[in-house]
Protein backbone atom coordinates (compact mmCIF):
# COMPACT_ATOMS: atom_id res chain seq x y z
CA UNK A 1 0.00 0.00 0.00
CA UNK A 2 1.51 3.50 -1.18
CA UNK A 3 0.95 6.23 1.14
CA UNK A 4 0.36 9.67 -1.46
CA UNK A 5 -0.33 12.82 -0.16
CA UNK A 6 -1.61 15.86 -2.20
CA UNK A 7 -0.30 19.39 -1.15
CA UNK A 8 -2.27 21.94 -3.15
CA UNK A 9 -3.48 25.37 -2.33
CA UNK A 10 -7.40 24.57 -3.18
CA UNK A 11 -9.37 21.92 -3.49
CA UNK A 12 -13.37 20.97 -3.64
CA UNK A 13 -15.00 21.36 -1.66
CA UNK A 14 -13.58 23.38 0.57
CA UNK A 15 -12.13 26.32 -1.47
CA UNK A 16 -12.47 26.49 -5.43
CA UNK A 17 -10.54 29.27 -7.51
CA UNK A 18 -10.21 27.43 -10.81
CA UNK A 19 -9.63 24.07 -11.89
CA UNK A 20 -6.90 23.12 -9.66
CA UNK A 21 -9.38 22.71 -7.02
CA UNK A 22 -11.16 19.99 -9.22
CA UNK A 23 -8.09 17.83 -9.84
CA UNK A 24 -6.77 17.94 -6.03
CA UNK A 25 -10.35 17.58 -4.60
CA UNK A 26 -11.59 14.76 -7.33
CA UNK A 27 -8.74 12.86 -8.50
CA UNK A 28 -7.45 11.28 -4.53
CA UNK A 29 -11.14 9.49 -5.09
CA UNK A 30 -10.39 7.53 -7.96
CA UNK A 31 -7.24 5.65 -7.09
CA UNK A 32 -7.01 2.22 -6.47
CA UNK A 33 -8.06 1.64 -2.78
CA UNK A 34 -6.10 -1.60 -3.02
CA UNK A 35 -2.85 0.07 -3.54
CA UNK A 36 -2.65 3.67 -2.94
CA UNK A 37 -4.02 5.38 0.10
CA UNK A 38 -4.45 9.13 -0.56
CA UNK A 39 -4.83 12.04 1.57
CA UNK A 40 -4.82 15.63 0.65
CA UNK A 41 -3.11 18.51 2.43
CA UNK A 42 -4.01 22.51 2.04
CA UNK A 43 -3.98 25.41 4.09
CA UNK A 44 -7.28 26.76 6.51
CA UNK A 45 -8.38 29.66 4.72
CA UNK A 46 -10.38 32.07 6.77
CA UNK A 47 -12.47 32.20 3.60
CA UNK A 48 -13.69 28.44 3.56
CA UNK A 49 -17.49 28.89 4.41
CA UNK A 50 -18.36 28.39 7.87
CA UNK A 51 -20.47 24.73 7.62
CA UNK A 52 -17.28 23.31 5.81
CA UNK A 53 -14.86 24.89 8.57
CA UNK A 54 -17.22 22.98 11.07
CA UNK A 55 -16.37 19.72 9.54
CA UNK A 56 -12.68 20.05 10.64
CA UNK A 57 -10.98 18.78 14.44
CA UNK A 58 -7.52 20.35 15.75
CA UNK A 59 -5.04 17.56 16.12
CA UNK A 60 -1.77 19.52 17.27
CA UNK A 61 0.13 22.82 16.67
CA UNK A 62 3.89 23.33 16.50
CA UNK A 63 6.46 26.08 15.57
CA UNK A 64 8.20 26.37 12.24
CA UNK A 65 11.06 28.58 11.51
CA UNK A 66 10.52 30.40 8.31
CA UNK A 67 13.78 32.73 7.89
CA UNK A 68 14.26 34.54 10.63
CA UNK A 69 10.68 34.31 11.81
CA UNK A 70 9.43 31.60 13.79
CA UNK A 71 5.73 31.20 13.48
CA UNK A 72 2.97 28.69 14.64
CA UNK A 73 1.33 25.88 12.38
CA UNK A 74 -1.69 24.19 13.43
CA UNK A 75 -3.28 21.08 11.83
CA UNK A 76 -6.78 20.16 11.43
CA UNK A 77 -8.39 17.10 9.54
CA UNK A 78 -11.46 16.45 7.74
CA UNK A 79 -13.15 13.31 6.22
CA UNK A 80 -14.97 14.01 3.42
CA UNK A 81 -16.06 11.70 0.76
CA UNK A 82 -14.13 8.96 2.06
CA UNK A 83 -10.68 11.18 1.84
CA UNK A 84 -8.70 12.27 4.72
CA UNK A 85 -8.47 16.18 4.34
CA UNK A 86 -5.15 17.59 6.82
CA UNK A 87 -5.59 21.56 7.11
CA UNK A 88 -2.21 24.21 7.83
CA UNK A 89 -3.47 26.48 10.11
CA UNK A 90 -2.24 29.84 10.72
CA UNK A 91 -3.87 32.85 11.19
CA UNK A 92 -1.74 35.70 10.13
CA UNK A 93 -0.93 33.81 6.41
CA UNK A 94 -4.66 32.81 5.65
CA UNK A 95 -7.26 35.05 7.17
CA UNK A 96 -8.91 37.22 4.37
CA UNK A 97 -11.50 36.87 2.14
CA UNK A 98 -9.86 35.26 -0.62
CA UNK A 99 -6.94 32.46 -0.89
CA UNK A 100 -4.67 34.96 -3.14
CA UNK A 101 -3.41 38.02 -2.56
CA UNK A 102 -0.74 40.31 -3.95
CA UNK A 103 2.15 38.32 -4.59
CA UNK A 104 4.78 39.80 -2.33
CA UNK A 105 2.44 38.32 0.46
CA UNK A 106 1.51 35.48 -1.28
CA UNK A 107 5.34 34.39 -1.81
CA UNK A 108 5.71 34.34 1.92
CA UNK A 109 2.67 33.18 2.66
CA UNK A 110 3.41 29.74 0.31
CA UNK A 111 6.81 29.74 1.89
CA UNK A 112 5.21 28.92 5.33
CA UNK A 113 2.73 26.41 3.90
CA UNK A 114 5.26 24.33 1.97
CA UNK A 115 7.81 24.78 5.10
CA UNK A 116 4.91 23.48 7.40
CA UNK A 117 3.60 20.81 5.38
CA UNK A 118 7.15 19.14 5.79
CA UNK A 119 7.59 19.57 9.49
CA UNK A 120 3.86 18.42 10.22
CA UNK A 121 4.57 15.19 8.68
CA UNK A 122 7.08 13.70 11.71
CA UNK A 123 4.67 15.37 14.08
CA UNK A 124 1.66 13.66 13.09
CA UNK A 125 3.18 10.58 12.92
CA UNK A 126 2.46 10.32 8.51
CA UNK A 127 5.10 8.75 6.66
CA UNK A 128 3.90 9.20 3.19
CA UNK A 129 5.67 7.78 0.02
CA UNK A 130 4.88 10.30 -2.41
CA UNK A 131 3.98 13.88 -2.10
CA UNK A 132 2.12 15.45 -4.73
CA UNK A 133 2.63 18.97 -5.42
CA UNK A 134 -0.08 21.29 -7.29
CA UNK A 135 1.67 24.87 -8.93
CA UNK A 136 4.03 27.25 -8.26
CA UNK A 137 2.24 27.87 -4.24
CA UNK A 138 3.80 23.85 -3.58
CA UNK A 139 6.84 24.45 -5.36
CA UNK A 140 9.07 24.90 -2.19
CA UNK A 141 8.26 21.41 -1.09
CA UNK A 142 10.59 19.72 -3.15
CA UNK A 143 13.20 22.17 -2.15
CA UNK A 144 12.92 22.08 0.81
CA UNK A 145 12.70 18.09 1.17
CA UNK A 146 15.57 17.65 -1.08
CA UNK A 147 18.35 21.04 0.23
CA UNK A 148 16.95 20.29 3.97
CA UNK A 149 14.68 17.63 4.61
CA UNK A 150 16.09 14.56 3.82
CA UNK A 151 19.40 14.58 6.30
CA UNK A 152 16.59 13.58 8.14
CA UNK A 153 16.28 9.41 8.27
CA UNK A 154 12.43 9.84 8.24
CA UNK A 155 12.02 11.75 5.10
CA UNK A 156 15.07 9.71 2.87
CA UNK A 157 12.61 7.37 0.82
CA UNK A 158 10.42 10.26 0.40
CA UNK A 159 9.40 10.94 -3.71
CA UNK A 160 7.86 13.86 -5.20
CA UNK A 161 5.77 14.79 -7.97
CA UNK A 162 5.27 18.49 -9.33
CA UNK A 163 2.16 19.22 -11.86
CA UNK A 164 1.83 22.38 -13.37
CA UNK A 165 -1.94 23.44 -13.70
CA UNK A 166 -0.46 26.87 -15.67
CA UNK A 167 2.74 27.68 -16.53
CA UNK A 168 1.74 31.38 -16.76
CA UNK A 169 1.62 31.49 -12.99
CA UNK A 170 4.91 30.86 -11.55
CA UNK A 171 5.32 32.90 -8.03
CA UNK A 172 7.90 35.06 -8.79
CA UNK A 173 9.36 37.82 -6.63
CA UNK A 174 12.35 39.86 -5.51
CA UNK A 175 15.31 37.84 -5.11
CA UNK A 176 16.83 39.50 -1.95
CA UNK A 177 12.85 39.25 -0.35
CA UNK A 178 11.87 35.33 -1.32
CA UNK A 179 16.55 34.18 0.03
CA UNK A 180 14.88 36.26 3.14
CA UNK A 181 11.27 34.64 3.16
CA UNK A 182 12.16 31.23 2.65
CA UNK A 183 16.03 31.05 4.31
CA UNK A 184 17.39 28.82 1.93
CA UNK A 185 21.09 29.05 0.72
CA UNK A 186 22.71 31.62 -1.71
CA UNK A 187 23.90 28.60 -3.30
CA UNK A 188 20.38 27.68 -4.75
CA UNK A 189 19.36 30.87 -6.17
CA UNK A 190 21.40 30.39 -9.66
CA UNK A 191 19.88 29.77 -12.83
CA UNK A 192 20.00 26.60 -12.82
CA UNK A 193 17.88 26.81 -9.84
CA UNK A 194 15.50 28.75 -8.54
CA UNK A 195 16.73 32.33 -10.16
CA UNK A 196 14.68 33.51 -12.89
CA UNK A 197 16.17 36.79 -15.22
CA UNK A 198 16.63 38.34 -11.40
CA UNK A 199 13.96 36.99 -9.11
CA UNK A 200 13.70 34.34 -6.94
CA UNK A 201 10.88 31.88 -9.08
CA UNK A 202 8.95 29.28 -6.43
CA UNK A 203 7.39 26.91 -9.89
CA UNK A 204 11.03 26.74 -10.82
CA UNK A 205 12.43 25.16 -7.89
CA UNK A 206 9.02 22.53 -8.11
CA UNK A 207 10.45 21.97 -11.56
CA UNK A 208 14.32 21.39 -10.79
CA UNK A 209 13.84 19.19 -7.70
CA UNK A 210 11.07 17.29 -7.88
CA UNK A 211 11.23 13.95 -9.06
CA UNK A 212 8.91 14.23 -11.70
CA UNK A 213 7.23 16.83 -13.55
CA UNK A 214 3.68 16.35 -15.53
CA UNK A 215 1.31 19.13 -16.96
CA UNK A 216 -1.83 18.34 -17.35
CA UNK A 217 -2.43 17.17 -21.09
CA UNK A 218 0.41 15.64 -23.04
CA UNK A 219 0.51 18.20 -26.07
CA UNK A 220 0.44 21.34 -23.20
CA UNK A 221 3.62 18.92 -21.52
CA UNK A 222 5.25 19.45 -25.68
CA UNK A 223 4.11 23.46 -25.72
CA UNK A 224 5.99 24.57 -22.56
CA UNK A 225 9.37 23.42 -24.30
CA UNK A 226 9.19 25.91 -27.14
CA UNK A 227 9.58 29.34 -27.16
CA UNK A 228 6.14 30.58 -27.87
CA UNK A 229 4.68 28.28 -24.84
CA UNK A 230 7.76 28.05 -22.53
CA UNK A 231 6.97 31.14 -20.25
CA UNK A 232 10.52 31.87 -20.13
CA UNK A 233 10.99 28.62 -18.68
CA UNK A 234 11.28 26.64 -21.96
CA UNK A 235 15.29 26.18 -21.56
CA UNK A 236 14.57 24.77 -18.22
CA UNK A 237 12.05 22.33 -19.15
CA UNK A 238 13.88 21.08 -22.22
CA UNK A 239 16.59 20.10 -19.68
CA UNK A 240 14.32 18.37 -17.44
CA UNK A 241 12.15 16.63 -19.98
CA UNK A 242 13.60 13.39 -19.37
CA UNK A 243 11.06 13.18 -16.43
CA UNK A 244 8.43 15.46 -18.26
CA UNK A 245 4.76 13.89 -18.89
CA UNK A 246 1.14 15.01 -19.72
CA UNK A 247 -1.75 13.45 -18.50
CA UNK A 248 -5.38 14.36 -18.78
CA UNK A 249 -7.53 15.57 -16.57
CA UNK A 250 -10.79 14.50 -16.08
CA UNK A 251 -14.38 14.92 -14.63
CA UNK A 252 -16.33 13.47 -12.58
CA UNK A 253 -19.13 11.29 -14.87
CA UNK A 254 -21.42 10.99 -11.58
CA UNK A 255 -21.63 14.61 -11.47
CA UNK A 256 -21.70 15.42 -15.18
CA UNK A 257 -24.51 12.95 -16.50
CA UNK A 258 -27.00 14.06 -18.47
CA UNK A 259 -29.02 10.87 -17.36
CA UNK A 260 -29.08 12.00 -14.01
CA UNK A 261 -28.64 15.84 -13.59
CA UNK A 262 -30.85 17.19 -11.49
CA UNK A 263 -29.72 20.51 -12.31
CA UNK A 264 -31.12 20.37 -16.04
CA UNK A 265 -34.15 20.68 -17.71
CA UNK A 266 -34.62 17.17 -19.31
CA UNK A 267 -32.82 14.28 -18.08
CA UNK A 268 -31.47 12.42 -21.77
CA UNK A 269 -28.77 10.18 -22.69
CA UNK A 270 -27.23 8.71 -26.32
CA UNK A 271 -30.55 7.04 -27.39
CA UNK A 272 -32.78 9.98 -26.82
CA UNK A 273 -30.24 12.70 -27.90
CA UNK A 274 -32.38 14.52 -30.04
CA UNK A 275 -35.33 14.68 -28.29
CA UNK A 276 -33.29 15.34 -24.84
CA UNK A 277 -31.37 18.43 -26.62
CA UNK A 278 -34.57 20.12 -28.09
CA UNK A 279 -36.14 19.96 -24.65
CA UNK A 280 -33.44 21.66 -22.77
CA UNK A 281 -32.60 24.10 -25.60
CA UNK A 282 -36.34 24.85 -25.57
CA UNK A 283 -36.29 25.56 -21.61
CA UNK A 284 -33.22 27.49 -21.52
CA UNK A 285 -33.76 29.54 -24.15
CA UNK A 286 -37.40 30.65 -22.84
CA UNK A 287 -35.79 31.36 -19.33
CA UNK A 288 -33.33 33.73 -21.15
CA UNK A 289 -35.87 35.28 -23.52
CA UNK A 290 -34.19 33.84 -26.72
CA UNK A 291 -36.46 32.58 -29.43
CA UNK A 292 -36.33 29.06 -30.19
CA UNK A 293 -35.73 27.56 -33.91
CA UNK A 294 -34.92 24.42 -35.00
CA UNK A 295 -32.75 25.97 -37.51
CA UNK A 296 -30.33 28.25 -34.94
CA UNK A 297 -27.90 26.87 -33.78
CA UNK A 298 -27.06 27.64 -29.75
CA UNK A 299 -23.14 28.32 -29.23
CA UNK A 300 -22.57 27.63 -25.33
CA UNK A 301 -19.91 29.55 -23.80
CA UNK A 302 -19.02 29.07 -20.05
CA UNK A 303 -15.43 30.53 -18.92
CA UNK A 304 -13.36 32.99 -17.41
CA UNK A 305 -13.48 35.64 -19.50
CA UNK A 306 -10.08 36.48 -20.68
CA UNK A 307 -7.49 36.96 -23.01
CA UNK A 308 -6.23 33.17 -22.91
CA UNK A 309 -9.39 32.11 -23.14
CA UNK A 310 -9.68 33.53 -27.19
CA UNK A 311 -12.23 36.44 -26.47
CA UNK A 312 -9.81 39.17 -28.62
CA UNK A 313 -11.35 36.57 -31.39
CA UNK A 314 -15.11 36.41 -30.13
CA UNK A 315 -15.17 40.46 -29.79
CA UNK A 316 -13.55 40.21 -33.59
CA UNK A 317 -16.24 38.05 -35.20
CA UNK A 318 -18.86 38.41 -32.90
CA UNK A 319 -20.92 40.74 -35.43
CA UNK A 320 -20.73 38.77 -38.27
CA UNK A 321 -21.77 35.64 -36.30
CA UNK A 322 -24.92 37.05 -34.77
CA UNK A 323 -25.88 39.40 -38.00
CA UNK A 324 -25.94 36.22 -39.94
CA UNK A 325 -29.22 34.46 -38.32
CA UNK A 326 -27.73 31.32 -38.01
CA UNK A 327 -26.20 31.36 -34.72
CA UNK A 328 -27.67 32.60 -30.78
CA UNK A 329 -24.77 32.17 -27.85
CA UNK A 330 -25.83 32.11 -23.96
CA UNK A 331 -22.54 33.08 -22.68
CA UNK A 332 -22.01 32.66 -18.65
CA UNK A 333 -18.74 33.88 -16.95
CA UNK A 334 -16.65 36.34 -15.44
CA UNK A 335 -13.21 38.27 -15.79
CA UNK A 336 -11.42 41.04 -17.62
CA UNK A 337 -13.52 43.86 -17.71
CA UNK A 338 -13.32 44.68 -21.45
CA UNK A 339 -14.65 41.03 -22.46
CA UNK A 340 -17.25 41.62 -19.39
CA UNK A 341 -18.08 44.60 -21.61
CA UNK A 342 -17.93 43.73 -25.04
CA UNK A 343 -20.93 40.83 -24.18
CA UNK A 344 -23.28 43.56 -22.56
CA UNK A 345 -22.52 45.86 -25.44
CA UNK A 346 -23.72 42.89 -27.95
CA UNK A 347 -26.14 41.57 -25.63
CA UNK A 348 -27.95 45.20 -25.74
CA UNK A 349 -27.35 45.34 -29.66
CA UNK A 350 -28.67 41.42 -30.34
CA UNK A 351 -30.92 41.18 -27.69
CA UNK A 352 -32.83 38.45 -29.11
CA UNK A 353 -29.64 36.82 -30.35
CA UNK A 354 -27.25 36.84 -26.95
CA UNK A 355 -27.77 36.41 -23.48
CA UNK A 356 -24.51 37.52 -21.27
CA UNK A 357 -24.88 36.31 -18.15
CA UNK A 358 -21.74 37.95 -16.18
CA UNK A 359 -21.89 36.14 -12.79
CA UNK A 360 -21.10 32.48 -12.65
CA UNK A 361 -23.77 29.60 -10.96
CA UNK A 362 -22.91 25.56 -11.44
CA UNK A 363 -26.40 25.07 -11.99
CA UNK A 364 -26.20 27.65 -15.04
CA UNK A 365 -23.25 25.97 -16.56
CA UNK A 366 -24.82 22.44 -16.14
CA UNK A 367 -27.99 23.77 -18.18
CA UNK A 368 -25.92 25.52 -20.67
CA UNK A 369 -23.95 22.59 -21.49
CA UNK A 370 -27.45 20.02 -21.83
CA UNK A 371 -29.38 22.92 -24.06
CA UNK A 372 -26.12 24.15 -26.40
CA UNK A 373 -25.64 22.70 -29.80
CA UNK A 374 -22.16 23.55 -30.22
CA UNK A 375 -19.24 24.70 -27.17
CA UNK A 376 -16.77 27.31 -28.20
CA UNK A 377 -13.43 27.26 -26.22
CA UNK A 378 -10.88 29.48 -28.90
CA UNK A 379 -7.87 29.52 -26.70
CA UNK A 380 -4.97 31.63 -27.03
CA UNK A 381 -3.60 28.56 -25.06
CA UNK A 382 -5.00 25.45 -22.73
CA UNK A 383 -2.91 23.77 -20.28
CA UNK A 384 -5.98 20.93 -19.96
CA UNK A 385 -9.10 22.19 -19.95
CA UNK A 386 -12.51 20.74 -18.78
CA UNK A 387 -15.48 22.76 -20.48
CA UNK A 388 -14.97 20.71 -23.51
CA UNK A 389 -14.61 17.69 -21.34
CA UNK A 390 -18.25 18.29 -20.14
CA UNK A 391 -19.64 19.13 -23.51
CA UNK A 392 -18.92 16.19 -24.76
CA UNK A 393 -20.31 14.22 -21.77
CA UNK A 394 -23.30 16.15 -22.78
CA UNK A 395 -23.42 15.36 -26.67
CA UNK A 396 -22.87 19.74 -26.85
CA UNK A 397 -20.11 19.25 -30.17
CA UNK A 398 -17.38 21.37 -28.94
CA UNK A 399 -15.43 24.14 -31.36
CA UNK A 400 -12.06 24.30 -30.18
CA UNK A 401 -8.67 25.73 -31.02
CA UNK A 402 -6.15 22.97 -31.73
CA UNK A 403 -3.93 23.64 -28.40
CA UNK A 404 -2.78 21.89 -25.08
CA UNK A 405 -5.70 19.77 -23.83
CA UNK A 406 -8.06 20.79 -26.40
CA UNK A 407 -5.99 19.37 -29.19
CA UNK A 408 -5.44 16.03 -27.00
CA UNK A 409 -9.52 15.98 -26.06
CA UNK A 410 -11.39 16.89 -29.26
CA UNK A 411 -10.52 15.01 -32.49
CA UNK A 412 -11.10 17.37 -35.52
CA UNK A 413 -14.80 15.80 -37.86
CA UNK A 414 -14.24 14.30 -41.27
CA UNK A 415 -17.09 14.47 -42.81
CA UNK A 416 -15.74 11.10 -45.38
CA UNK A 417 -14.45 9.00 -42.99
CA UNK A 418 -17.35 9.28 -40.79
CA UNK A 419 -15.33 10.37 -37.54
CA UNK A 420 -14.07 12.97 -34.82
CA UNK A 421 -16.35 14.59 -32.22
CA UNK A 422 -16.06 17.86 -32.40
CA UNK A 423 -14.70 21.23 -35.06
CA UNK A 424 -11.13 22.51 -34.84
CA UNK A 425 -9.10 25.42 -36.03
CA UNK A 426 -4.98 25.63 -35.84
CA UNK A 427 -4.06 29.33 -35.78
CA UNK A 428 -5.22 31.90 -33.38
CA UNK A 429 -7.16 33.38 -36.13
CA UNK A 430 -10.76 34.91 -35.54
CA UNK A 431 -11.30 33.91 -39.00
CA UNK A 432 -10.21 30.27 -38.88
CA UNK A 433 -12.32 30.33 -35.83
CA UNK A 434 -15.89 31.70 -37.47
CA UNK A 435 -14.93 29.71 -40.80
CA UNK A 436 -14.96 26.49 -38.04
CA UNK A 437 -18.19 27.92 -36.87
CA UNK A 438 -19.97 28.19 -39.83
CA UNK A 439 -18.51 24.90 -41.36
CA UNK A 440 -20.16 23.11 -38.14
CA UNK A 441 -23.54 25.01 -38.61
CA UNK A 442 -23.46 23.74 -42.74
CA UNK A 443 -23.68 20.20 -40.79
CA UNK A 444 -26.33 21.09 -38.20
CA UNK A 445 -28.09 22.50 -40.61
CA UNK A 446 -27.74 20.19 -43.65
CA UNK A 447 -26.63 17.19 -42.37
CA UNK A 448 -28.37 16.82 -38.75
CA UNK A 449 -27.43 12.65 -39.09
CA UNK A 450 -23.94 13.11 -39.03
CA UNK A 451 -24.42 15.72 -36.64
CA UNK A 452 -26.55 13.58 -34.27
CA UNK A 453 -23.42 11.40 -34.37
CA UNK A 454 -20.70 13.52 -33.70
CA UNK A 455 -22.41 14.22 -30.41
CA UNK A 456 -23.08 10.60 -29.94
CA UNK A 457 -19.25 9.88 -30.59
CA UNK A 458 -18.59 12.57 -27.69
CA UNK A 459 -20.63 10.82 -24.79
CA UNK A 460 -18.69 7.71 -25.81
CA UNK A 461 -15.58 9.41 -24.98
CA UNK A 462 -14.13 8.73 -21.78
CA UNK A 463 -12.73 11.71 -19.70
CA UNK A 464 -13.31 10.26 -16.32
CA UNK A 465 -11.32 10.51 -13.68
CA UNK A 466 -10.87 6.92 -13.32
CA UNK A 467 -8.56 7.41 -16.63
CA UNK A 468 -6.70 9.93 -15.04
CA UNK A 469 -5.73 8.10 -12.02
CA UNK A 470 -4.73 4.97 -13.91
CA UNK A 471 -1.89 7.15 -15.67
CA UNK A 472 -0.83 8.52 -12.37
CA UNK A 473 -0.84 5.22 -10.60
CA UNK A 474 1.47 4.54 -13.75
CA UNK A 475 3.69 6.96 -13.07
CA UNK A 476 3.52 6.68 -9.15
CA UNK A 477 5.10 2.84 -9.72
CA UNK A 478 7.78 4.08 -11.45
CA UNK A 479 9.24 6.39 -8.89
Amino acid sequence: MKRVLFVTSEAVPFIKTGGLADVAGSLPKYFSKNEYEVSVMLPKYMCIREDMRKKMHHILHFYVDLGWRKQYVGILEAKEDGIQYYFIDNEFYFAGDRPYNNIYEDVEKFAFFSKAVLEALPHMNYQPDIIHCHDWQTGLVPVYLENIYKKNVFYQNMKTVFTIHNLQFQGRWNLKAVKDITGLPDALFTPDKLESYGEGNYLKGGIVYADAVTTVSPTYAYEITTPDGGEGLDGLIRSNSYKLSGIINGIDYNEYNPKADPKIAYLYDANDLEEGKRKNKQALLKDMNLPYSDDVMLVGIVSRMTEQKGFSLVDYMMDELLSSGKFEIVALGTGEERYENMFRYYESRYPDRLKANIMYSEEAAHRIYAASDAFLMPSLFEPCGLSQLMSLRYGTVPVVRETGGLKDTVEPYNEYQHTGTGFTFSNYNAHEMRDSLLYAYQVFHENRTGWLDIARRGMEQNFSWSSSAKEYEKLYARL
